[in-house]
């Protein structure tokens, strides 16, 4: 390390340990990856295609089947429109795609900073409720690494949003943990938490086929709302009363927090880059995940972007 070098020889231990958890570069896929299937709350069936994009695009959605307007939405903090049983993005014409956080947990957890997701209705296809799916189908497609460097945001002061006893926290932390809690009432569910450190394989082997959730007492009010339509045993996990619908049961004991962690991750990810933080979650959904991301972007002094390539240059 030279004499002129700005770099302190504890933040040169944390580039490194940064780098050696991380790559340098950004990624896209390496090929375009196709679905099909069905909204969960709109019941429409829609085709969707992830398409490489060039470093710097970030994340953004296409609605092919809209012709007389704008129809693209780059993710953004500020995109976000709508949280009810879902995140819902909109760009300033007014195109919106809907439920977009399994999708978005997948493209976080696989590290996937820039892509193009085309489809030709409102809504993400549900799948079979979890982020599964749309793993096993970016893992097809395969990924390529970019000459555009790898962008983190690490949080440098605590942010919390909080709603009597919920709330949704982002501490300060070298690596991206997730911490989840939920209680609930049916003795199906009860009490719950997670606490993991998110990796790829965390991910994978974690949280990645945890399903959906809901009630079969709300199903109806639900759709009488315009939600729940494309709702089925096939994608998502139905609790009625003190048993559970599926004939299958449950792929995790804890299912039901595991999938909140996951819906976190999600929304987290419309930030556009990775997070060097601790994200602690209780009883928090979609609109606190938002508010608080609002909440950090806000408060710009609380935050600063790392680029682990920069810095490594800078530091030897």
């Amino acid at each position: 390390m030279g004499h002129n070098s700005r770099v302190k020889s504890g933040e040169l231990t944390r580039i490194f340990v940064l780098i050696a958890s991380s790559d340098l570069n950004e990624h896209t896929l390496a090929a375009p990856a196709i679905c099909a299937g069905v909204g969960v709350h709109t019941g429409v069936r829609v085709r969707l295609s992830i398409r490489p994009a060039p470093s710097g695009t970030g994340i953004v959605f296409v609605r092919t089947d809209i012709k007389d307007r704008d129809n693209r939405i780059r993710v953004s903090g500020d995109a976000v429109v709508k949280t009810q049983l879902g995140t819902v993005i909109a760009n300033a014409a007014g195109a919106t795609v809907s439920t977009i956080e399994h999708l978005m947990a997948a493209l976080a957890a696989l590290g996937v900073d820039n892509a193009v997701v085309e489809l030709d209705g409102p809504e993400v296809p549900i799948m079979d409720g979890s982020a599964l799916p749309f793993v096993q189908l970016l893992d097809r497609a395969g990924f390529r690494r970019q000459e555009g460097p790898q962008r983190y945001i690490e949080v440098l002061e605590p942010i919390t949003v909080q709603e009597g006893d919920k709330y949704a926290a982002l501490l300060p932390c070298e690596q991206f943990e997730v911490f989840f809690e939920i209680e609930f009432a049916s003795a199906v569910i009860g009490r719950q938490a997670v606490d993991l450190v998110l990796t790829e394989d965390s991910f994978r082997e974690e949280l990645a086929a945890a399903r959906t959730f809901g009630f079969a007492h709300e199903v109806e009010a639900l759709r009488q709302m315009g939600l729940a339509r494309g709702g089925s045993l096939e994608n998502a996990v139905v609790i009625d009363g003190e048993r559970i619908l599926n004939p299958e049961g449950l792929r995790f004991v804890d299912e039901f927090v595991r999938h909140k962690a996951l819906d976190a991750i999600g929304d987290l990810y419309v930030l556009g880059m990775p997070l060097l933080a601790r994200f602690e979650g209780r009883k928090a959904g979609h609109a606190m995940n938002n508010a608080l991301v609002r909440a950090l972007l806000a408060r710009p002094e609380a935050w600063r972007v790392r680029v682990p390539a920069a810095e490594l240059a800078e530091a030897v």
